[in-house]
């Protein structure tokens, strides 16, 4: 019995004349949580848009296989009807939209209770923020979690998850953590991306990003050495060596 879910086979993407993703492969299996792990700039997000479907990030070459069916040139609107889902890096703020009313948007019918539910997964309180505005007066974090609520209210098959991590303080990564794992104990299926390798603790198997190309992929607890031996931010990245690396070589 096949448990892929999403079949990534030999893509690349171009923008601005560049290949901004170069062959890649990747295998996700139903109902696991597979990390993409690399430093900011190495292609995360652009693979995430791609395999949304949004405009400017078409493949050139490879292929997308979503439940064994081709998806490499649906829309984000057919891709979403299929059951996948962004939860973008920057959360969106919808002015005058009341939270309730935000996670209400996605779901196939709008149901209270469920949406309670999927703000306390998150650990925020119905009370307080069911019918507060998503605007202006919510902190990165507070967003952060709401996208996190809206996913899970979603109840997609496969959710691409953008640096969840991102804009929430030390505290928060383990409320963070709790719900991924929640989302996939209910059946979603997870990219979770992150420059953070800490949060691979949560993951099934990993793969690491360079400069658009896969350069490692296993279960996270390699994933993570390799990436703190070579890929760590302050070592200038060139091919898939580390500048100190290089500098060795050329005797700089």
């Amino acid at each position: 019995m096949d448990e892929s879910l999403l079949r990534i086979k030999n893509l690349y993407v171009r923008k601005n004349e560049q290949n901004i993703l170069q062959n890649i492969n990747m295998d996700l299996r139903k109902g696991k949580i597979h990390g993409l792990l690399g430093v900011n700039g190495s292609g995360k997000s652009s693979l995430a848009y791609t395999l949304m479907g949004c405009s400017g990030y078409e493949p050139d070459k490879g292929r997308i296989e979503f439940e064994g069916q081709d998806i490499t040139k649906s829309s984000i609107t057919q891709r979403a009807r299929l059951g996948i889902t962004l939860a973008w890096q920057e959360s969106a703020r919808f002015e005058g939209l009341t939270t309730g009313a935000y996670l209400a948007l996605g779901m196939e019918k709008a149901d209270e209770n469920h949406i309670r539910e999927a703000l306390e997964a998150v650990g925020l309180s119905p009370e307080w923020y069911l019918n507060r505005p998503v605007d202006h007066t919510l902190s990165g974090g507070e967003r952060k979690r709401i996208e996190l609520a809206a996913v899970f209210a979603m109840r997609p098959k496969l959710a691409i998850l953008d640096e969840p991590d991102s804009g929430v303080d030390t505290l928060s990564l383990n409320d963070i953590s709790n719900i991924i794992k929640r989302m996939a104990a209910q059946g979603t299926t997870i990219l979770l991306i992150t420059h953070h390798d800490e949060m691979m603790q949560v993951a099934d198997s990993a793969s690491l990003l360079c400069q658009g190309k896969i350069v490692f992929s296993g279960n996270p607890g390699d994933t993570r050495t390799y990436y703190g031996k070579r890929c760590q931010p302050h070592r200038e990245i060139r091919g898939d060596q580390p500048w100190d690396e290089l500098a060795d070589q050329r005797k700089i």
